[in-house]
């Protein structure tokens, strides 16, 4: 049709719209239908374990997270020591080289287990403080070859269903006290309070650090998991402080300046060799004015060689390149009797000003690395010296134990936020709530909690509140956290830098207690909820207890959550009784492995 011009009509728009309304009709149609198959396809990959099954939202009614109903299955027994990030199963994925397999190394996420670790067979609740020092289950730990290697060393003999330690050991065939009496003969400060922590490398089954709790003297034993089957796990066993770890390419997880004393006991560690790196790190952990301790070779070589396998002169020799290596990094030969030796980590600054010549080695650090990064940080060839800034830092400068647990350190101010005052509150704040966490769980302060952690501290408040009690705490300091773990050291506590996105270097059932304040709130952003509660369950003892503090948003989710776990658990008010914050309690039951699991 045209107008009366000649010129055509516009076309209809109504005529266009009806077709391409039907065209659209039909695409979502099809698109739904494509949507069915795919989804009816997609379920029949989806694996039935109820694990898979921990999706989380917002109840927005409530104003909490809310999670599914869970039940994870049980793993197989070959796990019942796993050790994830150390697993001796990844071993060969590793070097050699300075014994770099032994560090840790995580599993990938794809390759996480989702799945209870079960005891093993004949396993019984351990045998409580202090008759565990001496004594435990065997087949809580049921390893011989230990047995077999070490006992004409005295380290640990098995009679019947128990494994009994005699406080033997390699340098100490007297026993472990004899040995102890003539180190504080050589060193007067481990007798009045001076020396308060100490970290002891290559452990054994931790007889020195059992014996030094007696001497007012905490102790970090320190092993990796190697041939010498389970020595940290002995010694968490027996309720001694211990922790996975060893010297080799990356710094122990720790910061710079912390401890009082270290101790070596023939610990096989080559502190010679790669230019004394191990000896550095040594230096780097050890506070100014603390102590190194070593025996065994090259010790008292003049009358010990013939039993070394080796010559009075490689013997000498290594024992003056020690000397000279401990001088190059300001150590001083303090005392020396017997199979003992021992050396001073000097304070004043004159020794380290000189290593700033270019052609001194070993050479003084620069301020590339932080001195107290730790967390998969490598060992660097150089000296890290004091900081001139610090004043009360050094051994002589701190309060003797135990005036130094509620003494405010000179490193708080380095905390942002931090203060003497900001201190204070917080000491007297966890006073306040350790009597409350009595009340809800009267089992502390009894001989049924001996191994406490605290999983995400501050200043070690919690710990400074149960210091009079028949327990120790491990106080963790999250390595994306700010750094307060000096401050823990300083007060004379110990503790570790860790990411709960990962497995924590110790052995399954270890702890009697752990404790969270506000963990995930500050950390759920980055760690699964999930895996972090299976973690906890992984190094939980049966019968052991969990004190979560949390925001009420998290209190329902990860309580469902530990029920498909088997623990129990109950909410309670926290002592302000407040609504935006909850206690939940939760207790692992003990139960056994069986294929029916």
């Amino acid at each position: 049709m045209k107008h009366k011009d000649g010129k055509p009509f516009p076309p209809d728009k109504s005529s266009r719209t009806v077709p391409m309304a039907i065209v659209f009709l039909v695409l979502c149609g099809f698109s739904f239908y494509l949507g069915g198959i795919f989804c009816s396809e997609k379920n029949k990959y989806v694996t039935d374990d109820t694990t898979e099954a921990i999706d989380t939202a917002q109840d927005m009614a409530t104003g909490t997270l809310q999670a599914k109903a869970v039940t994870f299955s049980v793993c197989s027994i070959e796990y019942q020591d796993y050790t994830p990030c150390t697993d001796p199963r990844r071993w060969k994925k590793y070097g050699l080289h300075r014994l770099t397999f032994l560090e840790r190394h995580c599993p990938p996420i794809f390759e996480r287990k989702e799945c209870l670790i079960p005891p093993p067979d004949g396993y019984k609740l351990p045998i409580r403080w202090p008759k565990s020092r001496d004594e435990c289950w065997y087949r809580n730990v049921p390893y011989n070859w230990i047995n077999k290697q070490k006992s004409n060393q005295h380290w640990l003999r098995k009679e019947g269903e128990k494994f009994f330690f005699p406080g033997g050991g390699t340098m100490f065939p007297n026993g472990v006290s004899a040995y102890v009496d003539l180190m504080q003969d050589l060193i007067p400060g481990m007798k009045d309070g001076t020396i308060r922590t100490a970290i002891d490398t290559g452990c054994g089954v931790a007889s020195w650090g059992g014996d030094l709790l007696d001497r007012g003297i905490l102790t970090v034993s320190l092993a990796p998991r190697d041939n010498h089957e389970a020595q940290v796990q002995f010694a968490l066993e027996r309720g001694i402080p211990a922790i996975l770890g060893i010297i080799s390419t990356q710094r122990l997880p720790f910061p710079s300046n912390s401890f009082d004393i270290a101790h070596c006991s023939r610990c096989l560690i080559p502190w010679t060799e790669f230019g004394g790196i191990y000896l550095l790190e040594v230096h780097r952990i050890l506070r100014p004015g603390g102590f190194w301790v070593l025996s065994g070779p090259p010790v008292n070589y003049e009358h010990r060689w013939r039993g070394w396998n080796t010559t009075i002169e490689e013997q000498r020799s290594d024992y003056e390149k020690l000397q000279e290596l401990l001088t190059s990094m300001c150590f001083k030969l303090y005392n020396k009797k017997d199979d003992i030796a021992v050396w001073q980590k000097l304070s004043d600054n004159s020794c380290y000003k000189r290593l700033e010549n270019p052609d001194i080695y070993p050479p003084k650090c620069d301020d590339g690395t932080e001195p107290d990064s730790a967390w998969y940080t490598p060992i660097r060839p150089c000296v890290v010296s004091p900081n001139p800034k610090y004043k009360k830092v050094a051994l002589k400068s701190l309060p003797k134990w135990p005036q130094r647990l509620h003494a405010a350190p000179e490193r708080v101010s380095d905390v942002r936020g931090g203060s003497d005052g900001a201190f204070n509150h917080d000491d007297s704040k966890w006073i306040t709530r350790v009597k409350h966490y009595k009340k809800l769980v009267p089992a502390i302060g009894t001989d049924k909690i001996r191994n406490v952690m605290d999983m995400n501290t501050l200043y070690g408040g919690f710990a400074a509140a149960l210091t009079d009690y028949p327990l120790w705490v491990m106080n963790v300091v999250s390595s994306y956290a700010a750094n307060t773990l000096p401050v823990v050291y300083d007060r004379g506590l110990i503790g570790t830098y860790h990411d709960w996105c990962e497995a924590f270097s110790t052995y399954p059932r270890t702890y009697d207690l752990l404790h969270l304040d506000g963990f995930f709130t500050a950390e759920s952003h980055r760690c699964e909820v999930k895996y972090v509660l299976l973690e906890m369950d992984r190094i939980l003892r049966p019968n052991g207890y969990v004190i979560i503090r949390e925001s009420s948003y998290f209190v329902e989710s990860v309580a469902t959550i530990a029920k498909g776990m088997r623990w129990g658990c109950r909410r309670e008010d926290t002592e302000y009784g407040s609504d935006k914050e909850k206690i939940l309690i939760c207790q692992k039951k003990l139960w056994y492995y069986s294929k029916q699991n």
